[in-house]
């Protein structure tokens, strides 16, 4: 049977801290790119190349500054957006999962193709009580993450999901 309408949207959503998450990565990521913009700046615009622009000799503080203009618009959007977007559900014997900021991932895991399920967590996931949980199947696709689940939701599913796939693997033979 197929189905001809959109895509229903994923029942759950990730844990609200999860933006505090993605804010912190972003705030990250945006300090060492202005660094790193800023470190560029002051060696091409101090430098005496011929290639050099002249208006940008002596002004290697409009680089770093230009990266700020362009890219904190996306530094304040990409986590609630992020959040809106991504959800996740176990229906029946699915795992589904919806996930992307500039792109949108669809993911569906049969729960009989499921060979390990992990929960992971690193140092900014653990001080917010977040996890990251992992399946694992067969398929060439390798595995599927569900990011920003509180640590229990992640452990119950975790867990969930590894007596599910058990049971339908003891069915099958």
């Amino acid at each position: 049977m197929t189905s001809t309408g959109p895509l229903r949207d994923p029942l759950h959503r990730v844990s609200p801290k999860a933006v505090r998450l993605w804010l912190l990565e972003a705030l990250i990521a945006f300090v060492l790119l202005i660094v790193g913009s800023a470190l560029v700046g002051g060696w091409i615009g101090g430098s005496d190349w011929s290639w050099v622009p002249g208006w940008f000799a002596g002004r290697g503080w409009l680089l770093p500054v230009a990266v700020g203009v362009v890219t904190t618009p996306f530094l304040v959007a990409e986590p609630f957006v992020r959040y809106a977007v991504h959800r996740w559900e176990l229906s029946g014997d699915v795992v589904y999962a919806r996930s992307g900021f500039l792109t949108r991932e669809w993911v569906f895991v049969p729960v009989s193709r499921i060979q390990t399920v992990d929960k992971a967590q690193g140092w900014m996931e653990r001080m917010l009580g977040l996890a990251t949980l992992e399946i694992r199947t067969a398929s060439h696709a390798g595995s599927s993450t569900i990011n920003g689940l509180d640590y229990l939701v992640a452990a119950g599913l975790a867990e969930q999901l590894a007596h599910r796939a058990e049971a339908l693997r003891d069915d099958a033979t």
